[in-house]
This record gives structure tokens, C-alpha cells and sequence, in this order.
């Protein structure tokens, strides 16, 4: 059974970064596809990005080309950068495992217990 711990979360200003950071433990992470999600008040949760197995990325178009997904095997840990955060960015973030890096929250059967991301204007 593989358990995720995310880290990272803070509060931040418009324009600025953090770092999300999200450890497992368990089975071989690197036989799972990660994905990071997000969900904000009153709203459903949504996709935000995904890496395969192999180290293939996918993004929602909403983040693309300011979030970054990487991932060291290593150390069990998959990361979350997020650059030129804007407030409708503001949510709790959450890491998940799952067998494909895919949009679909429903395909993800391991979640972590998220972390608050607030984007000040």
C-alpha cells in the first residue's frame, strides 16, 4: 500500500512560487504514474498535472508553461513547481498515485491528505 505525504503549501503573492513537495511510502513509487489535483472552495476538484512511469508529463491548460511536475525515484518524492501564481490558483492541493498519468481523478486509487496553496492579490 503506498501513502503520500504532501508538503510544501504556504501562503504566497501574486506572482510569486512555491514548491509542493509529495513523499511516499510503501510499494515502488516509480511503478506508479503521480498526479497533483487541486480543489477550491465550492468547487470540484480538478486536474492540474501528471508524470508517467516514465517520466512523460501532462498539464492542464490552465497551468501550462507556469507549473512544472518532476519526480526523483530516488527519493520517493514528486514535486510540484509552481511559478507566477495568480489567486485563482488558491486551493488545496493534493498528490495522488495511480496507473497512468492521466486527467481523471477517478483513475487515481491513492490520495494524500493535501496541503493549502493561498495566492494573495
Amino acid at each position: 500500500q503506498v501513502q503520500l505525504v504532501e508538503s510544501g503549501g504556504g501562503l504566497v503573492q501574486d506572482g510569486g512560487s512555491l514548491r509542493l513537495s509529495c513523499a511516499a511510502s510503501g510499494r515502488t513509487f516509480s511503478s506508479f504514474a503521480r498526479g497533483w489535483f487541486r480543489q477550491a472552495p465550492g468547487k470540484e476538484r480538478e486536474f492540474v498535472a501528471a508524470i508517467s512511469r516514465i517520466g512523460s508529463t501532462v498539464y492542464a491548460d490552465s497551468v501550462k508553461g507556469r507549473f512544472t511536475i518532476s519526480k526523483d525515484n530516488a527519493k520517493n518524492t514528486v514535486y510540484l513547481q509552481m511559478n507566477s501564481l495568480k489567486p485563482e490558483d488558491t486551493a488545496v492541493y493534493y498528490c495522488s498515485a495511480g496507473a497512468f498519468a492521466v486527467p481523471d481523478a477517478a483513475k487515481y486509487n491513492v490520495w494524500g491528505q493535501g496541503t493549502q496553496v493561498t495566492v494573495s492579490s
